[in-house]
């Protein structure tokens, strides 16, 4: 069996931890510590989070969304195949080491699509972004940790606070959806999100898409309309 090697490593803002970029043959893996954040074989649920939230946005013009961790792109390619033209995309990575992968060793991974002219690719903290503007966003999508509890960097627990889903609420346009990608289920965020007005679904998505593999939960919470 080809050994992993890794290509690079770098630690993550505000003392999170070191990221190390592992290769074996044609497969990339991220890992912080002794656990697996990503690996490029395993995108099924986290192209679900973006078609999951961006199915209702299709067809739609000036269509502005924000999405918070870079990753190996999964997301991010399944978000530009669903928007239009004119769609803007924000993307807010932390960890200036994870752009560079992204254009430099895993270019084959992203496929171009960090250089897609609908792509804003800052290296900034999501929560700092969602604060900037309100009413901006029709979708904000998290897959920043393993769930909502920061686990790769402490602070942002607070991206998943009563007051990190407020933040969110007023950063979204009325019908807006905050999505939010975990690696299980917890029911405790759950109620967060209903007690800061969302609108809750649950939604399971399978690591490797329709071959299966573990099951992942998507939360899609929709700031409900204005009433007419």
């Amino acid at each position: 069996m080809i050994p992993w090697r890794t290509i690079d490593a770098a630690e993550i803002p505000g003392g999170g931890g070191r990221l190390r970029l592992m290769r074996r043959g044609d497969e990339f893996s991220i890992r912080l510590e002794g656990n697996e954040l990503m690996n490029s074989r395993l995108s099924g649920s986290e192209e679900a989070l973006a078609a999951l939230t961006c199915e209702p946005l299709e067809g739609r013009s000036g269509v502005c969304i924000l999405i918070g961790g870079l990753g190996m792109g999964f997301t991010l390619r399944a978000a530009l195949a669903a928007l239009a033209a004119d769609a803007e995309v924000v993307v807010a990575e932390l960890v200036p080491a994870v752009i560079a992968w992204a254009k430099g060793p895993m270019s084959e991974v992203f496929r171009g699509c960090v250089d897609d002219a609908r792509v804003d690719l800052r290296e900034a903290d999501v929560g700092a972004v969602i604060t900037e503007r309100t009413t901006r966003y029709d979708a904000i999508l998290l897959d920043v940790d393993n769930g909502p509890d920061g686990l790769t960097r402490q602070a942002n627990d607070a991206l998943y606070s009563a007051n990190g889903l407020r933040a969110a609420y007023a950063a979204l346009r009325p019908g807006g959806v905050l999505a939010v990608w975990s690696s299980g289920p917890d029911p405790a965020f759950t109620k967060r999100l209903r007690n800061a007005g969302f609108v809750v679904e649950e939604k399971s998505a399978r690591a490797r898409g329709k071959s299966g593999g573990a099951r992942h939960v998507i939360w899609l919470a929709a700031r409900p309309p204005r009433a007419a």
